[in-house]
């Protein structure tokens, strides 16, 4: 049965504009993107055929050219839309801390890492670097690849907080895994900077690790 035969409020799009995007369910969000099924399927069986063939919903957003287009249902044209709406919306979630901008709460930073660094496939060691208002000066990504202690340089760091002459930083890294529980090589790591910034008057803020649709601050966990 066609997406068009089926009851108003069972509709994803006008499900969507009567009760709100939350209502819907993450085949029938997928499916008001698809807009269109396959011979004998409608939108929101596609969309669950997706869901199920890749484990889910940040799997499926990420999986590259060749491995999107090779579905049934979709080509170049719907993986050119994706990485769009894609890109807006961590466009979107980066806009709520710009060059200036003073961090008000633990929730602005959370959302901003989040943003920044959940799409990593990789691990990706960043430093938010701050005035002695705690505006925003910079961001940077710093050390790519496996992060432990011999990975990420405590030198490198107050190299780029002097450089940006920062009074404060917030540094971050993600869990490719989507578990953002810190190891303990995360606590080190964090004790390492906190001294290494401390002896150029450079108050380490916190140390966020971002995992899949949560984060964990090791200040919160009474490491800092």
């Amino acid at each position: 049965m066609s997406i068009r035969d089926w009851p108003d409020d069972e509709r994803p799009r006008e499900k969507l504009l009567q009760r709100g995007v939350a209502a819907l369910s993450d085949a029938e969000l997928l499916a008001i993107f698809l807009r269109v099924g396959t011979p004998g399927r409608s939108a929101v069986d596609l969309a669950r055929d997706m869901l199920k063939q890749h484990g889910s919903l940040r799997r499926l957003l990420e999986l590259d050219q060749q491995e999107f287009c090779a579905t049934p249902g979709l080509g170049l044209a719907k993986y050119a839309q994706l990485q769009a709406v894609l890109e807006l919306a961590r466009r979107h979630l980066e806009d709520t801390l710009q060059r200036g901008d003073a961090i008000q709460s633990v929730a602005d930073t959370r959302r901003y890492f989040m943003a920044r660094m959940r799409h990593h496939s990789h691990e990706v060691f960043a430093c938010l670097f701050l005035d002695n208002k705690h505006r925003v000066i910079q961001y940077e990504e710093l050390f790519y690849g496996t992060i432990d202690s011999s990975s990420v340089h405590p030198r490198q760091v107050v190299k780029r907080a002097l450089y940006h002459n920062a009074a404060a930083a917030i540094v971050a890294h993600n869990h490719p895994s989507g578990i953002a529980e810190p190891s303990r090589a995360d606590e080190t790591i964090t004790l390492r900077l906190k001294e290494a910034l401390a002896l150029v008057d450079v108050r380490l803020l916190d140390h966020i690790v971002v995992g899949d649709n949560q984060i964990v601050s090791l200040a919160e966990r009474g490491v800092l």
